[in-house]
This record gives C-alpha cells, sequence and structure tokens, in this order.
C-alpha cells in the first residue's frame, strides 16, 4: 500500500510541477482563431504512447465543439498528410522533442503548407521540435514513476492534464453550452444526462 501512495505522490505532484506560463493562454487564442474564426481544423499528431494522448486530445475537442482529428505521423508520409487544409492548425506531442517520425512531418507539412502554425507540447522545450514550434507548452520533463525509469507514465499523465487545460480553456473562450455538447452527444450516459440537462 506504500508504495502505492508513493506512486500516487509523484504522479500528483508532476501535474502540480506542469509549468504555467502564458504558452497556454496563447495556444488557446491560436486554437480559437484557426478553428472558430477562420474555420480550419485542429490536427493533433504523436508517436507511440503520445500518439495515443493525441488521439485522446482530438477526440476530447472534437465532443466540446472544437473539430479535431488525429493524423498518424507514419501514414503521414503515405497519403495522409493530405488531410491538411488551409488554416488547419498542427498540435504536436513528443516527450523528447526529437521523435524522428513528428520532425519529419512537420518537413513534409511545410512543405505542403508554409504557412502553417505549430502548438508542441513537449518535456524538451530546447529540442528542434519545440524550436519549430509557434508555441511551445512544456510538461516539466518529469522523472516516469516506471521503475526502469523508462516507460511513458508520467510524462502521458502530465500530457494529458495539458490536454484538457487547452480542452476546458477553449470551451470558456468559445462559451460552449450543454445544449452544444448534447447535440454532439446522442448515445450513452453522457448523451442522457446532457439532453436532461439542456431541457
Amino acid at each position: 500500500m506504500d508504495s502505492i501512495h508513493e506512486l500516487l505522490r509523484r504522479e500528483a505532484q508532476a501535474v502540480l510541477d506542469i509549468p504555467i506560463t502564458d504558452a497556454y493562454g496563447k495556444a488557446v487564442a491560436l486554437i480559437v482563431e484557426q478553428v472558430h474564426r477562420k474555420k480550419g481544423k485542429l490536427v493533433t499528431s504523436g508517436m507511440g504512447k503520445a500518439g495515443q494522448i493525441a488521439m485522446n486530445i482530438a477526440t476530447t475537442f472534437c465532443s466540446t465543439g472544437t473539430p479535431a482529428v488525429f493524423l498518424h505521423p507514419s501514414e503521414a508520409q503515405h497519403g495522409d498528410l493530405g488531410i491538411l487544409q488551409e488554416n488547419d492548425l498542427l498540435l504536436l506531442i513528443s516527450n523528447s522533442g526529437k521523435t524522428r517520425e513528428i520532425i519529419e512531418l512537420t518537413t513534409l507539412a511545410e512543405r505542403l503548407n508554409p504557412a502553417l502554425k505549430k502548438i508542441v507540447i513537449t518535456g524538451n522545450p530546447s529540442s528542434p521540435l519545440a524550436e519549430s514550434a509557434d508555441i511551445c507548452i512544456a510538461t516539466g520533463h518529469p522523472a516516469e514513476v516506471c521503475p526502469l525509469g523508462m516507460t511513458p507514465t508520467t510524462s502521458t499523465t502530465v500530457m494529458t492534464v495539458i490536454g484538457d487545460i487547452l480542452v476546458v480553456e477553449t470551451m470558456k473562450r468559445t462559451g460552449f453550452t450543454i445544449e452544444e455538447y448534447s447535440k454532439r452527444h446522442h448515445g450513452g450516459y453522457l448523451g442522457e444526462r446532457s439532453r436532461e440537462l439542456s431541457k
């Protein structure tokens, strides 16, 4: 039990230690500008575990009124890059900021449309990916709770929390309502509950 309490303490502390900067406000403003005003979409990407977090962020944005899609960085090299359109916005996630597939994706995206803007979430704000970003959000690079210090555990926790912050702050900025939420949730408990609340 003590070891579990210690794991919880370390993960919770990592969340509390996430650096709070003006990058959050700038990122939300850019999402609102590109997606809600210019009618582009948010395109998230990441490789491995970071990719799974990027996919979750995209689906959460979709359900709260911000059109978003996940683009697999490897599939992008085989035609899926065509999902990118004018006024789209990239949200790229890489703990190291050096993930080969993500770096290659940025190069391909810039070749397709040099005007595409990029938000990066990373544990390495001095990395090549971070330096190529319009806005960089740092995770604080917490140590993984994995006993090997290798498996993405704490790093993915803080990435998820950062994604939640961006979603919630965007909802506030756009005035997203329970009525709009219910239109996007037709099934399950959330659908039923949101319709009740929107009456």
